[in-house]
């Protein structure tokens, strides 16, 4: 059964391969920008599978703040992404799938330290309940 971590690994290799599977001349841009360019469907499918990410990160534990945030960069993502040719450009250079994971993985690890530190604390009470 796979965990956080394989389901954050596997987000992290669709993210890669939306924003930055491909280099030219130092520019990296992913299959996000190639589908993109395909009127309306493209844009769809794209917004779609950025929807997915976003319904994983809720999946995976993420905060509503995390979430509100990764709305509001698929919101602009898929708004000026609809937008012939700079939306085009802008698919490119926004990368909100990247943007949008390590927003989840910031999240993800920020609320691991916090349960690491409460769990510390209950084992320190335990024990001195236990002394006493």
């Amino acid at each position: 059964m796979p965990n956080k971590c394989d389901d954050v690994a596997r987000l992290k290799r669709l993210s890669q391969a939306l924003d930055s599977q491909f280099s030219i001349g130092g520019f990296k841009f992913g299959l996000d920008g190639i589908i993109g360019l395909v009127p309306v469907v493209g844009d769809v499918v794209t917004g779609a599978i950025g929807l997915y990410v976003i319904n994983e990160a809720r999946r995976l534990g993420a905060t509503r703040w995390t979430l509100a945030r990764m709305y509001m960069n698929w919101g602009v993502d898929i708004t000026v992404g609809a937008l012939p040719i700079v939306g085009d450009i802008f698919d490119i250079a926004w990368k909100s799938n990247s943007k949008n994971l390590k927003m989840l993985i910031s999240d993800l690890e920020k609320r691991a330290v916090e349960l690491r530190e409460v769990n510390r604390e209950h084992k320190q009470q335990t024990i001195r309940a236990a002394a006493a």
